[in-house]
Order: C-alpha cells, then sequence, then structure tokens
C-alpha cells in the first residue's frame, strides 16, 4: 500500500484506490451476511404460514406485518419499509 503526505498537515493518507477496494471488501462481507439473514428469515416465516394455515388460522397476520413495518421505517426511514414490504413479501409471497 502507498501512502502519500497531506499538504496540511503532512499526515500520511491512505491510497485512494487501495481504501475504495478495502470498502468494497467490507461491503461484500456486509452482503454475504445479509443475504444470509435473509434466507434465514425466509426460512422461518415461512414455517410460520405453514404453522397457521395447518391449524386453520391465515397464512398471514396483518397486525403484525404492519408491526414489522413501522420497526423497519423508525430505524431506516421510508426506504426501510419499502425494504421491509420487500422481506415480508418473499416470506409469505404477493398477495
Amino acid at each position: 500500500m502507498s501512502t502519500t503526505l497531506s499538504p496540511s498537515a503532512a499526515v500520511p493518507v491512505e491510497d485512494p484506490t487501495a481504501r475504495i477496494d478495502a470498502l468494497r471488501g467490507e461491503i461484500d462481507a456486509c452482503d454475504a451476511e445479509i443475504i444470509a439473514l435473509v434466507q434465514r428469515r425466509l426460512s422461518i416465516s415461512q414455517e410460520i404460514g405453514s404453522l397457521r394455515t395447518a391449524t386453520g388460522g391465515m397464512r398471514l397476520s396483518l397486525s403484525r406485518e404492519q408491526r414489522v413495518l413501522s420497526r423497519f421505517r423508525a430505524a431506516l426511514g421510508p426506504d426501510g419499509a419499502s425494504l421491509g414490504m420487500l422481506l415480508l413479501r418473499q416470506g409469505r409471497g404477493r398477495l
């Protein structure tokens, strides 16, 4: 890795290309974790749906879905609600 000196402070600055590559590696690791968690969530959600229908219940619970969407919206903003909806849809299918 090469470094240069910052003109203002004479402090070594990491090569931007190397830093970008390292950060992209971190994103790739995050993506792998997210994918594994989504797959786990999907499996759990499908099991819940099977148990609910096997006992005569509805395939989904709208009040539960609203709580999930509210949690995603509160944590991540409007796009978080969209992400939450995608996860819900993947677990139960389209309505």
